[in-house]
């Protein structure tokens, strides 16, 4: 795994973007990843997105600036009327509320950005300069499925978090290395499932968080969750057209 630079502007096509993709949990279409061996969120994100269609979560999503959402372009592909909750660990309440106006989807990558239909106060999460190496501690958070299994249980309202680590791209099927992060599913049955897609894989500590991915899919194709290791798109290797499409 290669330390990843925001001098990188572009990557080789996603292959099949979402053929991993397992089926989703609540409304639309071709969306996927929850959290699975996490546990409730031990503080509030301000910048935590539930994606929402007809008021049901569906894709979670980082606020990079008050009114521009990074999410994963397979979340919002299919199209249709979107709504956010940004804020709140609870995805049915509290927080800010938002209409989607405009959604940019990458040429190549998983990776998408949708602006509001007016700015938030919630404070956004900074892009990191770099995702890191091997080993790089991270964080994923999420509500999505917390048992492995596609309509295995009642998805939670309340926010999940793992802490993982970044791990050498070899752990993961079909990745690009350039412009995507393998991360590890602690104890071999811990990770994203059903409904975590588009969310944010952050890195720091608690006040200090970085954006570095964005939930994509499964890193061994298995459609049962966290039995290998998953793939995110790394944000940061995109930072030039996040520049270039949010404005300076």
């Amino acid at each position: 795994m290669r330390i990843r630079s925001v001098l990188i502007s572009a990557v080789a096509a996603v292959s099949a973007v979402g053929a991993l993709s397992m089926p989703a949990v609540a409304a639309g279409d071709d969306v996927d990843p929850m959290i699975i061996g996490g546990h409730d969120a031990t503080e509030t994100y301000s910048f935590m997105v539930s994606l929402q269609q007809q008021g049901s979560h569906i894709c979670g999503g980082a606020l990079i600036k008050p009114d521009w959402v990074v999410t994963a372009a397979h979340c919002v592909q299919s199209g249709g009327d979107f709504t956010v909750r940004v804020g709140s660990n609870d995805n049915t309440t509290g927080g800010e509320e938002a209409a989607v106006t405009k959604t940019q989807i990458h040429d190549t990558a998983d990776l998408a950005l949708i602006q509001l239909d007016k700015p938030l106060s919630a404070a956004p999460i900074k892009v990191a300069a770099e995702s890191g190496a091997t080993g790089t501690p991270t964080r994923i958070i999420g509500w999505g499925q917390t048992c492995p299994e596609t309509g295995c249980g009642e998805v939670p309202t309340n926010l999940q978090e793992l802490d993982t680590s970044i791990v050498d791209d070899s752990g993961c099927q079909g990745i690009d290395g350039a412009g995507e992060i393998c991360t590890d599913n602690p104890g071999g049955d811990s990770g994203a499932c059903y409904g975590d897609s588009g969310g944010p894989q952050i890195k720091g500590t608690e006040g200090n968080w970085e954006l570095i991915g964005a939930t994509s899919r499964s890193g061994n194709g298995n459609s049962t969750c966290a039995t290998g290791p998953s793939i995110y798109t790394d944000v940061t290797a995109f930072a030039d057209w996040i520049t270039t499409t949010t404005g300076a």
